[in-house]
């Protein structure tokens, strides 16, 4: 049988303070995180910028996971984004020089969904059903939408990062 520690996330029991209907979101973006940080690990620091058939590299993920929950998240409270979070927006495709390490990557992926948990933790559910806008095109969907639809973004991206990791790593 596994240990707690071996499961995946959602298999260890609820998230502190996390209301259940948003622990579904809450066990993605941990998952999220475990699986991103081991890769910060596991791959070698030259090959996170590795663009394989000019497929996004891993380092665009991570940074992309990142952004884009803080960007959704940011929604979900029914803000709009920061002049700081629209200029991240534009470099999440470059190579940034204080990004190349893979402890620096790893931080700022973890300070985002440590962020994203806490708001989790204070979202009452009554708000979830509440009209959101996205964007400047201020396009329609509520706070459950966005919280989730975070969490989705953040498994997705997680996979592909994996796969092209397997590449880069088997490759190089």
């Amino acid at each position: 049988m596994a240990r707690p520690a071996e499961r995946e996330v959602w298999q260890r029991g609820a998230v502190e303070g996390v209301p259940p209907l948003l622990m579904p979101a809450a066990h993605a973006l941990l998952q999220a995180r475990e699986d991103l940080e081991r890769l910060c690990s596991e791959v070698p620091a030259e090959r996170l910028w590795a663009r394989p058939g000019g497929a996004a590299s891993i380092g665009f993920h991570l940074l992309h996971v990142a952004g884009a929950t803080e960007r959704l998240f940011t929604y979900a409270r029914g803000e709009q984004l920061s002049v700081l979070q629209r200029a991240a927006l534009e470099q999440e495709s470059s190579v940034p020089d204080a990004l190349r390490d893979p402890a620096q990557l790893a931080a700022r992926l973890r300070g985002s969904i440590d962020r994203a948990l806490e708001q989790l933790r204070s979202t009452s559910t009554g708000t979830l059903l509440e009209p959101r806008t996205i964007g400047r095109a201020a396009l329609p969907t509520n706070t459950i939408g966005l919280l989730f639809h975070a969490a989705e973004h953040a498994m997705r991206h997680t996979g592909q990062a994996i796969a092209t990791a397997k590449f880069v790593v088997a490759t190089a």
